[in-house]
This record gives structure tokens, sequence and C-alpha cells, in this order.
């Protein structure tokens, strides 16, 4: 059992995973210092000095003059303006997921087409096996390939 478990720890897809996974994490907080420490702010700044992770709904009675305090008293409040910056920041990581996938797929070779399977009968112009050497469809005799 003991074994197994290495050849199936050592194989190279787990190994990938696991190097994605913790590349993954460490990109994760650069996007998110990016939306929130770089893209946020002049955004913000557009739109007349909102800050975003200060927007919020107030389900209860009372107001509160921040989220953090309306969060520190226990209210509850729908935080919407955390969930713009999470779908930014969401937006942006698989944007720069995608432009990595491109570039690999660009320094990989292109695939050979697979062989052909199928020939056209030269009577009736039907697709027909490659090895067939009577047409299934107008029963003419083929040519051995």
């Amino acid at each position: 059992m003991i074994s197994e478990f290495r050849n199936f720890i050592t194989r190279g897809n787990v190994l990938d995973l696991a190097v994605g996974i913790v590349i993954g994490a460490a990109f994760t907080g650069v996007v998110q210092s990016f939306v929130n420490d770089v893209l946020m702010p002049p955004i913000g700044l557009l739109l007349g000095g909102v800050d975003f992770s200060e927007l919020y709904l107030h389900l209860g009675r009372g107001t509160f003059p921040t989220r953090a305090a309306a969060v520190e008293a226990g209210a509850p409040i729908i935080s919407y303006g955390l969930f713009i910056n999470n779908v930014i920041a969401f937006l942006i990581t698989a944007f720069a997921v995608f432009l990595i996938i491109k570039a690999y797929q660009r320094t990989r070779p292109p695939e050979a087409p697979p062989a052909a399977a199928e020939k056209q009968c030269p009577f009736c112009y039907s697709r027909i096996h490659l090895a067939a050497i009577r047409c299934p469809h107008c029963t003419s005799e083929l040519a051995p390939a």
C-alpha cells in the first residue's frame, strides 16, 4: 500500500497539480493586492471617491458609519462592495490564466492530423472505409488500397 501511494504521488500529474495549486495560491495573493491596492482606488476616484469595499446593505435597524462598524456590532449586512472586488479579481485571474495558456500553446508543436480512415468512392462519391474493395452504396468494385 505504501509503494502504491509513493507511485501515485510521484506520477507527473499529481506533482504538476501540486505545483499548480501552490503557484495559484501565490498568484491569488498578487491579484488580490493588484485589485485592492492598485486597480480599485483609481476606479473609486473616477466614480466620485467610492470605496467598493465599504459598500454594503444593512438589513436591520439602525445605522453604522462604516462596514467595519456594522460587522463589529454583529448587524446583518450584505457586503456587495466586497463581492464587486472579488468579481474583478476573478476576471483578472481568469484573463491572466487565459494569457498563460495561450503562450504555452504557442510553444507546443502543432499536432499532426489523424490518418485518414475513409476514402471516396470514385463512382458514387460516398465516403467508405479505406480498406473497402466494394462500395456499400453503389456496389462498384474498387481497386485494393
